[in-house]
C-alpha cells in the first residue's frame, strides 16, 4: 500500500536520538498490534501513521509472521529497527485503543513523550471480564449452538458444562504457557471426555451434537480471518503462515476430539 505525504507539506528534520525514539514507539505499537491478533495491512497502516505524525518523512514497513522490520527516515537521517513477536494471542481491546491512539497523535494531541505513557498503559490492559464470566458466557455460546444444532435440553446442559471445563483447562494451560496447539489437543480432548456423559449416561440420543458443539471455543476465527485479509492485501507470506496455523488449529481440535471418542467409545460424530 502507498501512503502519500500532503503536496507541498515540510518537516523539520528529527535529530538521531528524536528519530530513535519514533522508530521505538512505532515499533512498540506494531508488535502489540501483531501479537494481538491485527491483520498485516491495519499494522503498517499504524506504525506508518505513527512515525510520519511524529515528524519522520517516511516508514518504510516489512510485517512477517512473527518478526516487524522498519526504517525511518528524516531529512538525512535514517534508522532501522527490527523487533520479534514471541507470543501471538487475541486481544482486541489492545488493538482498538491502538488504533485510537494512531489518530490522536495524526490529530496532534499527543508528542512523542505522551506515546510512549499511552503505549505503556495499553500494553498493561487485560481483558475487562472476570475470567468466571468468560467461563460462563464461553458455556453458553457453545450449548446455543447445540440448541442451533438441533440438539435437546440434556445435550444444551452436557455441552454447557463440557465447554465450561474446557474453557478453564485452556485458561490455566495458557497461563503455564504451553505450546498452543497441545493446549487445543488438551482442551478439546477435555470437552470431549465430558460431552460424552450424554451418550454414556443415556441423557440424549445425540451425543455427537454435544461432541461438535463443545469444543466450538477453540475454532481459530481471527487466525483464519486475518490470513484471508492478508492474502487478499498481498502480504502472501503472512497470509500463508496463519492459514497453515489455522489449518494446524483445526487439526489439533480434531486430533483431541478423536483421542476423546476412541477413549469413550463414541460413535457417529
Amino acid at each position: 500500500m502507498f501512503y502519500n505525504q500532503p503536496a507541498g507539506t515540510t518537516k523539520p528534520p528529527l535529530d538521531r536520538e528524536a528519530l530513535r525514539d519514533v522508530i521505538d514507539l512505532a515499533l512498540w505499537a506494531g508488535q502489540l498490534l501483531l501479537q494481538y491478533g491485527a491483520e498485516s495491512e491495519r499494522i503498517e497502516q499504524t506504525i506508518h501513521r505513527l512515525g510520519t505524525a511524529l515528524g519522520c518523512d517516511w516508514m518504510d514497513i516489512l510485517v512477517s509472521p512473527n518478526v516487524i522490520a522498519v526504517t525511518t527516515i528524516s531529512g538525512d537521517e535514517f534508522r532501522t529497527k527490527i523487533r520479534r513477536v514471541i507470543g501471538l494471542n487475541v486481544n482486541l481491546t489492545i488493538i482498538s485503543a491502538i488504533n485510537r491512539l494512531s489518530r490522536r497523535v495524526e490529530a496532534g494531541e499527543l508528542d512523542r513523550f505522551g506515546v510512549r505513557k499511552e503505549l505503556d498503559r495499553i500494553s498493561k490492559i487485560r481483558s475487562h471480564y472476570n475470567r468466571w464470566l468468560v467461563v460462563t458466557m464461553v458455556g453458553l455460546a457453545c450449548a446455543s449452538f447445540s440448541r442451533l444444532f438441533g440438539g435437546d435440553a440434556a445435550v444444551f446442559a452436557v455441552t454447557f458444562f463440557a465447554a465450561a471445563v474446557a474453557m478453564v483447562v485452556r485458561q490455566e494451560l495458557s497461563r503455564r504457557y504451553f505450546n498452543q496447539f497441545l493446549v487445543v489437543i488438551v482442551t478439546a480432548f477435555v470437552a470431549g471426555v465430558l460431552a460424552s456423559a450424554a451418550d454414556l449416561l443415556n441423557l440424549s440420543s445425540q451425543p455427537e451434537t454435544a461432541l461438535a458443539a463443545s469444543v466450538l471455543l477453540l475454532v481459530p476465527g481471527v487466525a483464519l480471518i486475518n490470513a484471508a485479509e492478508d492474502l487478499i492485501t498481498g502480504h502472501m507470506v503472512t497470509g500463508v503462515v496463519r492459514g497453515i496455523v489455522g489449518s494446524i488449529i483445526s487439526l489439533s481440535i480434531a486430533l483431541g476430539l478423536l483421542l476423546a471418542i476412541s477413549l469413550m467409545g463414541v460413535r457417529g460424530l
